[in-house]
């Protein structure tokens, strides 16, 4: 098999997916957040995770936003396309198998949901996966949505039984898990840190970089950080860092994406519309998210 050596690294973004009033898709709106995203320095794209709402799109919506991606960006930078693990592996597989993924770089899935399977189970599964996926594959741990924790043993054997594991995408919180991964990784895998806030803690104990929430709205404060921080320029990225903080609580006190959807309308890129069971982001919280957004040095709305 051909080899992949560590491709997925610095600032990635999990875009949103802006929608009309009627709660349409509006492609104007996110190829707005796409050039912005761009012109503040990311490495990389994600389309289709979690902040981009994935699971309230259709099937085809899914495919015509990824297509409207690929067109957009026109290779200014890769595309990660989303594929969450659901709870079939041979549904998804059957599905990876006969997509049509020519424009794309890789392929971010995360573990199976609800049903809690045991590591040997996400084992199988993500093995299944790298059978049929065309792509470099990205493991997404989100133990908070998934219910379920991809515990670094099991991530190490994976990258071990195949380099069609490009990277991991480490949201567990744990920065110990992280580090576990980083000190017994074999060289063809990155560790990315999935929590904005620790992105540049993972960094500092040998991470690759971080996909982002908040890059949709602050990209060029959120690249620099992770430039500094893979520099070793640690006291610009502790800064860097700090200049943020006081923004993240505010992008999930409601829920993602709901905080980075308020956000981006705030910098009049989109309008604040989700779809149900999501909703807006209350008043109270969205006036608090403004004057903080405008206390970031060097924000330009």
């Amino acid at each position: 098999m051909q080899a992949f050596p560590p491709r997925f690294t610095g600032t990635g973004v999990a875009l949103i997916t802006p929608f009309r009033a009627d709660k349409s898709v509006d492609y104007p709106a996110l190829g707005r957040v796409i050039d912005h995203v761009i012109a503040g320095g990311v490495d990389y794209v994600v389309c289709l995770g979690t902040t981009g709402e994935a699971i309230t799109l259709s099937a085809q919506e899914c495919r015509e936003i990824l297509d409207f991606t690929i067109r957009h960006v026109d290779e200014r930078v890769p595309i990660v396309a989303g594929f969450f693990g659901g709870n079939y592996t041979e549904k998804l597989v059957g599905f990876i198998r006969d997509y049509n993924f020519d424009g794309v770089a890789g392929i971010m899935s995360s573990s199976p949901a609800y049903s809690r399977p045991p590591q040997e189970g996400i084992f199988q599964h993500y093995m299944r996966v790298a059978e049929v996926a065309p792509l470099p594959l990205i493991i997404y741990n989100v133990p908070a949505r998934t219910s379920s924790n991809v515990l670094p043993e099991t991530v190490l054997r994976l990258a071990e039984a195949t380099d069609r594991f490009a990277a991991v995408k480490e949201a567990s919180g744990i920065l110990g898990q992280a580090t576990e991964i980083l000190k017994h990784r074999p060289d063809h895998l990155a560790v990315l840190c999935g929590d904005d806030p620790l992105v540049t803690a993972t960094i500092a104990v040998g991470g690759h970089g971080g996909i982002s929430v908040i890059a949709n709205a602050l990209p060029a404060q959120f690249s620099r950080m992770v430039r500094a921080a893979l520099d070793n320029r640690i006291d610009e990225a502790r800064q860097l860092n700090f200049d943020l903080l006081d923004v993240h609580p505010l992008l999930y006190c409601e829920g993602n994406p709901v905080g980075i959807k308020a956000a981006v309308s705030i910098l009049g890129l989109c309008d604040n519309y989700l779809r149900v069971p999501l909703v807006p982001l209350s008043a109270p919280s969205m006036e608090q998210l403004r004057q903080v957004l405008h206390r970031v040095p060097e924000l330009v709305p």
